[in-house]
């Protein structure tokens, strides 16, 4: 998941930073809500018994069952599964699988395709005549999407800035250079992602920026707040007309080690051997599944997260637990006994993390023809306890709606409601007219894992998952009855 690299793809969603709406500052100007109370910013109105029913027998179901993390645990079994992978399509099969499994109608495949890249064999970084054993070995990731090394790999002095305006003064000394991007997540920052998108520039377009001085290579820090020994990948691009170098995260601790070797003063050598390449594109596919409305079925609730992952962990945060919250929210809704008047529906998307080709594919199939997709709902903040919902536009009608009834949240612990919501994968719909709904989780500690090796099972509790998704079922039920 992203918010800088999902803000700064070329096509920008929006939600956050990236994602457009800003759901994350949004959240934190919504705070007036919380501190005044629900009441002092919209009037509340008696929740209809019908809608107060459904909203109890979906959380007492979820919270016995818990059923979002046994669905999280299959995703996760797959193992890594990067974009174009035979991991990913082992992904989708699963999930048509399970989809079919959990009684879902209309379960299909929808064709995507993508762009696979291949993290090789060789991923290592050393410094070369470093005055400690401990220093010598930096650990570090390939970038996805960057070019591998020659032969025997770079060997460079290293030039060590923390922004492109400092790049652009080191100027000419960048030639024939590996440049270090050392600028940290701004711990001041109460909102992560917006920690995160202050640094994300340096590994998305670090590369090019750096090639335009004459750099050969550049080592970028990991994007955490932690400081360890665990590198944090994920996507960079490169420029028609600029040379395109290496890319290589290195990790948090390694980052500070090289900066204090670079502070001693002389030159400081790398050398850096990577094996990753593009080697083209590939088949695959989203994943479809849904509960027909029975009134309006050409009236679309679309709940989703996005199949894809990162390779050095599972995926489990980022985005199987989107994944599992969606497909558990429907499972919830037909084991409550419901069917609303509009079709909720799942949507898995491939893709996410490596260009968003899923979410376009998606929105100009041929199978959209006739439909109306009124909200669109992306899980993609980690498998965190929920702590407040985004919709659409500030006065808008949905947020005004869900502010009257925020008793049927304010039992899961979400009691602000702002504007906002989007994603990646649903931007091209919130670009045609759809209403971007978002549950935002308390995701301080999403960066902590966030692709790397660390994203894994264990690091999702169970029952906070389960919150996220019997919101959403509640969310997606209200609105299937609803309408905008």
């Amino acid at each position: 998941m992203f918010v800088y690299h999902k803000r700064m793809r070329l096509r920008p969603e929006p939600g956050l930073g990236r994602k457009g709406g800003t759901a994350c500052a949004a959240v934190l100007a919504g705070l007036a809500c919380l501190w005044m109370g629900a009441a002092a910013c919209a009037p509340r109105r008696p929740v209809p018994a019908s809608y107060a029913s459904a909203a109890e027998k979906m959380r007492d179901i979820g919270l016995c069952e818990e059923g979002a993390f046994t669905l999280l645990a299959r995703i996760a079994g797959v193992g890594p599964r990067l974009t174009g992978s035979p991991g990913a399509a082992a992904a989708v099969d699963l999930a048509v699988r399970m989809m079919r499994e959990l009684g879902f109608e209309n379960v299909h495949a929808e064709p995507v395709s993508v762009t696979r890249w291949v993290r090789g064999e060789k991923e290592e970084a050393e410094v070369l005549g470093a005055a400690s054993a401990e220093a010598a070995l930096l650990h570090v990731c390939a970038l996805g999407g960057s070019d591998g090394t020659p032969g025997p790999g770079i060997a460079a002095p290293v030039a060590e800035v923390r922004s492109f305006e400092e790049l652009d003064r080191l100027g000419p000394a960048a030639r024939g250079k590996i440049v270090f991007f050392n600028r940290a997540m701004d711990r001041t920052q109460t909102d992560a992602f917006a920690a995160y998108g202050r640094a994300a520039d340096q590994r998305v377009r670090g590369a090019v920026e750096a090639a335009r001085h004459g750099a050969v290579a550049v080592l970028v820090r990991s994007l955490t707040f932690r400081v360890d020994d665990f590198p944090h990948t994920g996507l960079m691009t490169y420029e028609e007309g600029v040379p395109r170098i290496p890319a290589a995260a290195v990790s948090t601790a390694d980052a500070d080690r090289l900066s204090a070797l670079l502070g001693k003063g002389g030159p400081v050598v790398v050398r850096l051997r990577m094996s990753c390449r593009t080697i083209g594109p590939a088949p695959s596919a989203n994943v479809v599944g849904e509960i027909v409305g029975m009134e309006r079925p050409r009236d679309i609730v679309l709940l989703g997260g996005h199949l894809d992952s990162w390779d050095l962990g599972v995926g489990a945060h980022d985005d199987g637990a989107g994944c599992a919250a969606s497909l558990e929210a429907l499972r919830l809704i037909r084991a409550a006994g419901l069917r609303p008047k509009r079709t909720v529906r799942a949507v898995l998307f491939m893709d996410e993390e490596f260009g968003g080709t899923g979410g376009r594919f998606y929105a100009s199939a041929v199978a959209r023809a006739g439909e109306r997709h009124l909200v669109v709902m992306e899980s993609d903040r980690g498998g965190f306890m929920p702590v407040a919902i985004a919709a659409g536009q500030p006065g808008g009608p949905v947020l005004r709606r869900l502010r009257a009834w925020s008793a049927l949240f304010e039992p899961l612990g979400v009691r602000t409601f702002v504007p906002g919501g989007g994603g990646v994968d649903v931007g091209p719909l919130v670009r045609s007219g759809s209403v971007p709904v978002a549950v935002i989780p308390d995701a301080q500690a999403y960066f902590d894992v966030h692709h790397s090796a660390l994203d894994i099972l264990r690091s999702v509790h169970p029952r906070e998952l389960e919150f996220q998704a019997v919101s959403m079922a509640i969310l997606a039920y209200v609105l299937a009855e609803e309408g905008i």
